[in-house]
């Protein structure tokens, strides 16, 4: 099932997010079901991106927009624009990079320890591996976070990931 409707955008106050497509909750409501809020949105039948339906905490709900988006689109706060929803029933919410399932094949111990992580800290290291260009970056930082996750048992920290790049780049 696909849903289109047109909404705005607005500024949600936060630590992390700013900008934020408002979803009423009629529109919100058929792809919510046992905690799984996760949808595929097109933004004017031009971009679309894997997201969370969040709650506003009067019924509706919101998707938020992150700055590469907005960049690329040119969205502005209050531009009315048209979605489409559709309920995502991916394993993890978003595409999966080849290099990390290449990764997992390699080093099917970091693969368990991946697994054990919840399903929003499994997406940011998805995102994060993910988002290079290169191929040849995204496999290093794939096994950089597989060596980290096993050396923590899997407890993780944002800031320590992040020197462990820093180290696997310096070798």
């Amino acid at each position: 099932m696909i849903k289109s409707f047109n909404t705005y955008l607005f500024r949600k106050k936060g630590n992390v997010w700013d900008i934020a497509i408002y979803v009423p909750q009629t529109e919100a409501e058929p792809f919510i079901n046992n905690g799984n809020k996760r949808v595929i949105c097109t933004i004017s039948s031009i971009f679309t991106f894997h997201a969370g339906l969040m709650p506003l905490g009067n019924g509706d709900s919101f998707i938020t927009i992150n700055s590469e988006i907005h960049k690329k689109l040119k969205l502005e706060v209050d531009d009315t624009l048209l979605i489409s929803l559709e309920k995502d029933d991916s394993t993890y919410g978003m595409p999966l990079p080849k290099e990390l399932q290449t990764a997992w094949e390699l080093d099917p111990e970091g693969q368990d320890v991946f697994h054990t992580l919840t399903k929003g800290k499994q997406r940011s290291l998805i995102y994060q591996i993910g988002k290079p260009k290169s191929s040849e970056i995204r496999i290093q930082k794939a096994l950089t976070v597989l060596e980290y996750l096993k050396s923590v048992n899997g407890n993780l920290n944002f800031k320590e990931l992040n020197e462990a790049h820093k180290l696997a780049n310096k070798k």
